[in-house]
Parts: structure tokens; C-alpha cells; sequence
């Protein structure tokens, strides 16, 4: 079935141009002279898509665009623009326009906006038929703090309440920023011990020197400083949990100490020549491979598998991307009431770049992107260049792809005696190779944007910068 495209112009000629276009394109074109015509085609046709102009009489492309997006929000609409309202463009961008079109265009740039709206409006029919599915069969789970749909931490969290029906040691392992904390907090609050103290120590921030005082307490005088009695944490978490995060940074000689405490329940405070009983739960966490440690002598044996009765792997981000959306919608919820902003969603481009990044940082990554990208918002939709990515990615991301660069003799660069003008001298190198660019394309922008290593929206900005 072939694809409506709704063409908006007062131009008639550009309209049967359109129209006479998108036909041989393989599409269903209709067309409109105005705002008001347009409308009322959208009432009484389905489209796929509307390409409008923004100068028009009565009705101008911008308030058509808050018309239709109020009708239909993943209606894709692409506007055609001359460089004298590009501003415009730019702004109508924020308003949900999903891209534009400079005058006089390539016919393969309007063939590949085209293509990438088209694209877009059949993956947002998609993920609305996805999410329908996964609400009928109930995939999306909120449980105790954590949101998930993959089926990954759907089995784990079938598995916390189980886990926490014992007393058993468990051992969680996962990348840093996948939620082991708060699995170790669900299974808490789930057990029989939900009423007594959860307390979480970091073994890995704490110094080495202070860590056996934090741990098991000490008594007046058993060091320089040590005025009174103090507990520690195992006192403190008596008859409820102790979460012992990044248990593989814990020096070798607490190894043994803590080694005796899950064996015998007992701590013996620094200082103190008597042993007192406690009744806690031990749950630990790391992201190392403690068999490699244990393999290497960095962690003992003996510990590993009394930590490791029973053992919770948590996946990374990577491994679950049908988990990215949810989170996103979660985290967008949290923190536009936290910073009392009306940021209502995240455009499809945005959530494509979210979904092909590998997040080294995970959920907790994740988070700290949106809070960040809510913070600084100036709409109500999350676009890409707000989510600033680049600073985020792994390095192997950046090193992987060859670079023309290298190529290039960079050695004849001189500043001359007189000094110059960095900013005046970089914008001419950048004209200069553009032009050079769109030159070697034959004049397809698409091509020269490829050439440059950048997209085409960047390019057409960059001209426009540049008045080419």
C-alpha cells in the first residue's frame, strides 16, 4: 500500500512539482494550498507524512505544525525553509518539526528527509504496537525502584522474592551503575528482616586503615584517637542486612577477619579481647570476576564461596536495549517534577542515539543523561544535541574510526610573526572545505555531508553559517 504525502504550498508551481515528484517517488501525493486546506485533508486522509512550506498567508508552517502535533504528536513534518528564515527553522525544530529543507534543494536530499520521516513514522507505529503488546502481556515490571521489560531483569526479578525468603549469603555481580544496590535493597525489603536495619557499606571508599574500626567497631583506646566505644556497621545492621558493595576491593588481611564473621556470626571489636554474636544478613556485591581474583590471589577462596551460596548476575544496559525506552520515560517522569519542568517526551532521533550508545556507565548513566538533558531543556521534547553524548562515549568509539586527518600534513601550519585572528582563520577553513566538498558531490549535500563526516542537518547549518 503506497504512502500518503501531504505537500503544503502557497507556490502552485512548487506544488505540481511536488506532486508530479512524490508520484513517480512511488507515493500518494495530496496537496494543499494553505493551513486550513491541509487540516482538513488530515481529517478525512490517512498521511504518512506533510511537507510544508513555512512563509504562508493566513496560516504559517510553524502554527500548522503546533496544529497537527496537537492532532497527531508522531505525525513526522518536514518544512521547507530559504536560508532568511533559517532561525525559524531551528525553532520550529523545538517545536517538534522532525526536519527541514533549505530552497533550492537537491532532489536527493528531499528523497533521503523523505525516506528518514517515512522511516520514523513507521518506527513510532511500531514501538506504539510494541508497547500496546508488552502492556496486554504485562512485561512492563515496576518493582521495588527499578523498571524493566527485558526478559533478563524480568527473571530477576522473579527471583529476589525467592531469594530473600532465605538467610543464605548472596552474592550480586554486574557492571558499576546496573542497580545491584537496590536488588540488594529489594531482597531486604521483601525478607523477614524488613523491619530491621539495611545498611550498606562502599568497601571500596573507605580507607584500608579505617575500614576493620567501620566494620566491626572498636573500643576506647584501641588506637590514637579513640576516646569511647564506637559500634560498627555489623552492630549497627544487627537483625536486619549488611550490603557489603565492591566486597573485591577489601584487603586481603579484613578478607580473613570477615571470612570469621560469616562463618561464626561473631565480630570482634579493634581493641577488644572478646568476641559479640550478631545476627545479620550478608548480602555482598562487585563488578570484578572474583574467580579471576581468587585464580590471581587477590581474593580468598575460602570467602568467595561463602559469599557465593547464592549469586545474582545483573546484565548491562547493552545487553537489554528494550530496557532503554522505559528507563527514559522513568527518568524523564522523575526528574521534570524534581526540576519543575514540562518536558513531556524525547524525540525519535534522540531515542535512536540513546539506543545505539553501549552506556559503559549503564542505568546510572542513563539517569545522570536525562537528569541532565531535563535540566537544561529549553522545550518540551528531548532532542539530540541536548543529550550531549559525545563527552560520554567510550574511547574505542572514537579511535575506531578512521580519520582523514591522518592523512594530512599538518606540520606546514604556522602562525605567522604578525599573529592572526584563530576564530576568522578556522571559519575560512571550514568555508573552504565545504565548498571543496559540495564541489567533488556534484553539488549533492547529501554526498559532500558524508564526505565531511557530519549529517546533513549539521551541513545545511554550517552553510547557512557561511552564506553558501
Amino acid at each position: 500500500m503506497r504512502e500518503t504525502i501531504l505537500v503544503v504550498d502557497d507556490d502552485k508551481s512548487l506544488r505540481e512539482f511536488l506532486e508530479i515528484f512524490l508520484a513517480q517517488e512511488g507515493y500518494n501525493p495530496l496537496v494543499a494550498g494553505d493551513g486550513p486546506e491541509a487540516l482538513a485533508l488530515l481529517e478525512s486522509h490517512p498521511v504518512s507524512l506533510v511537507l510544508s512550506d513555512i512563509r504562508m498567508p493566513e496560516m504559517d508552517g510553524v502554527t500548522l505544525l503546533r496544529r497537527i502535533r496537537q492532532r497527531d504528536p508522531q505525525m513526522p513534518v518536514i518544512l521547507i525553509t530559504a536560508f532568511a528564515s533559517l532561525e525559524t527553522a531551528v525553532d520550529a525544530m523545538k517545536e517538534g518539526a522532525l526536519d527541514y529543507i533549505t530552497k533550492p534543494f537537491q532532489l536527493d536530499e528531499l528523497r533521503q528527509v523523505i525516506e528518514q520521516g517515512l522511516a520514523a513514522r513507521r518506527s513510532a507505529s511500531q514501538e506504539e504496537t510494541d508497547a500496546l503488546r508488552t502492556q496486554e502481556r504485562g512485561r512492563v515490571h515496576h518493582f521495588h525502584g527499578m523498571v524493566a521489560a527485558s526478559p533478563a531483569m524480568i527473571n530477576i526479578f522473579s527471583l529476589i522474592p525467592r531469594v530473600a525468603e532465605s538467610s543464605a549469603s548472596v552474592l550480586i555481580t554486574g557492571e558499576s551503575g546496573t542497580g545491584k544496590e537496590l536488588v540488594a535493597r529489594a531482597i531486604h525489603r521483601l525478607s523477614a528482616r524488613r523491619g530491621r536495619p539495611f545498611v550498606a557499606v562502599n568497601c571500596g571508599g573507605i580507607p584500608d586503615t579505617l575500614l576493620e574500626s567501620e566494620l566491626f567497631g572498636h573500643v576506647r583506646g584501641a588506637f590514637t584517637g579513640a576516646a569511647h566505644d564506637k559500634k560498627g556497621l555489623f552492630a549497627l545492621a544487627h537483625g536486619g542486612t549488611i550490603f557489603l558493595d565492591e566486597i573485591g576491593d577489601l584487603p586481603l588481611q579484613l578478607q580473613v577477619k570477615l571470612l570469621r564473621v560469616v562463618q561464626e556470626r561473631r565480630i570482634m571489636p579493634l581493641g577488644s579481647g572478646r568476641e559479640v554474636a550478631v545476627d545479620v544478613r550478608i548480602i555482598a556485591a562487585t563488578n570484578r570476576d572474583l574467580e579471576r581474583e581468587v585464580i590471581e590471589g587477590r581474593f580468598r577462596e575460602d570467602l568467595y564461596y561463602r559469599l557465593n551460596v547464592i549469586h545474582l548476575e545483573i546484565p548491562p544496559l547493552r545487553e537489554r536495549p528494550e530496557d532503554i525506552p522505559i528507563l527514559v520515560q522513568y527518568f524523564l517522569d522523575r526528574y521534570s517534577k524534581e526540576h519543575n519542568k514540562e518536558v513531556q517526551g524525547i524525540s525519535k532521533f534522540a531515542m535512536e542515539a540513546l539506543l545505539s550508545y553501549p552506556f559503559p556507565g549503564n542505568v546510572r548513566e542513563l539517569e545522570n543523561i536525562i537528569e541532565r538533558s531535563v535540566a537544561l531543556s529549553t522545550s518540551n521534547l528531548i532532542l539530540p544535541d541536548s543529550l550531549s553524548l559525545a563527552r560520554h562515549k567510550a574511547p574505542e568509539a572514537v579511535t575506531s574510526t578512521p580519520s582523514p586527518m591522518k592523512e594530512m600534513d599538518l606540520n606546514c601550519l604556522e602562525v605567522p610573526d604578525q599573529g592572526l585572528d584563530i576564530d576568522g582563520f578556522l571559519a575560512a577553513v571550514e568555508k573552504r572545505l565545504i565548498e571543496r566538498a559540495l564541489e567533488k558531490a556534484g553539488g549533492s549535500k547529501a554526498r559532500a555531508a558524508e564526505l565531511l563526516g557530519i549529517n546533513l542537518r549539521s551541513l545545511r547549518y554550517r552553510m547557512g553559517k557561511h552564506g553558501l
